[in-house]
């Protein structure tokens, strides 16, 4: 059963990393089609590998280590890959902190797709939510008060853990939003001359690996809401990663084409933030209902998304 477990967390964490970097995948795409092909070569080599162990393996290191600092650097390192009691039961004791940090970043980039960003709409409730964009900020602050005040008077560090997701929130959207500017002016950026040409490949290939480590923020985080593992999120997390690439240079006008795979990646966002919220107050979830709620809700999108192509 153990095995089954690890199998069905490395495929959640894999397809939560393809659907939640579907805006990823397309920029990608965009500032690619402008380069040449040994700046498209150079990108999908080095820039995965940086992307996969600089990313996403040391980034989870990083915060369970930011989360454990009485383990040292070095030896958070060491004790994320090892099954040493005392690092596990170390790290458990972190759990409230991360997943409610995690639960509070996730929750406010839902509410803020679904208040603000522009969407396929596909569900009745969704135009409404869109003609209340002003309530974001009110819904987010409310949600924000809520758990600081229950997460006070249960645990004083996950209440601090909900305030840096609410924090991390807003500095990443603050990236992503120049990184949208940025992009148009990217494109426009392709130069004939062969030096020139070079120097601008290169500067694309610097800004879609900011880019590319400001969006992987949502799937690290997201990440812990199935397991606090450090491998297991490196496995999965660079198993998703990996076709994305694959896609973004050979399937992406496939991909545009099921427009709702981006709403169920945002709703299976917002549901793992909920039982992020909920392990965070001590509730016991098993790991296994992560991935088979993320799987059923991105299915339910390709099959929506299917329906109109």
């Amino acid at each position: 059963m153990h095995i089954l477990t690890a199998i069905l967390t490395i495929l959640g964490l894999a397809v939560f990393e393809i659907v939640s970097s579907i805006d990823n995948a397309v920029i990608n795409a965009e500032i690619l089609d402008t380069m040449g092909p040994k700046g498209k070569k150079w990108f999908m080599l080095w820039g995965f590998l940086f992307a996969v162990f600089a990313i996403r393996g040391l980034l989870p290191w990083i915060i369970i280590w930011a989360a454990n600092p009485g383990l040292g650097l070095i030896h958070s390192f060491t004790a994320a890959l090892s099954s040493d009691p005392l690092v596990a039961a170390s790290i458990a004791r972190s759990a409230p902190l991360l997943l409610a940090g995690g639960a509070i970043f996730l929750a406010f980039l839902f509410l803020h797709w679904l208040f603000l960003e522009p969407k396929a709409l596909g569900l009745r409730h969704e135009r409404f939510f869109l003609k209340q964009g002003i309530w974001f900020y009110a819904v987010s602050a409310a949600v924000l008060s809520v758990v600081v005040w229950y997460g006070l008077k249960t645990n004083p560090f996950m209440a601090f853990g909900a305030v840096i997701g609410s924090t991390a929130f807003f500095i990443m959207h603050g990236f992503k939003e120049k990184a949208e500017h940025a992009e148009e002016r990217m494109k426009k950026g392709s130069l004939s001359a062969d030096g020139a040409s070079r120097r601008s490949d290169l500067s694309k290939i610097l800004y879609l690996e900011i880019i590319d480590a400001s969006f992987s923020i949502d799937g690290i985080l997201g990440a812990f809401a199935f397991t606090l593992s450090v491998p297991y999120i490196l496995i999965g997390n660079g198993i998703g990663a990996f076709v994305l690439r694959e896609l973004t240079l050979k399937n992406i006008e496939t991909i545009k084409k099921y427009k709702f795979l981006k709403n169920g990646a945002m709703y299976a966002i917002g549901a793992l933030s909920v039982i992020m919220l909920l392990g965070a107050f001590g509730h016991e979830i098993p790991e296994w209902v992560s991935p088979i709620v993320m799987l059923l809700i991105v299915g339910l999108s390709f099959l929506g998304s299917k329906k109109k192509k």
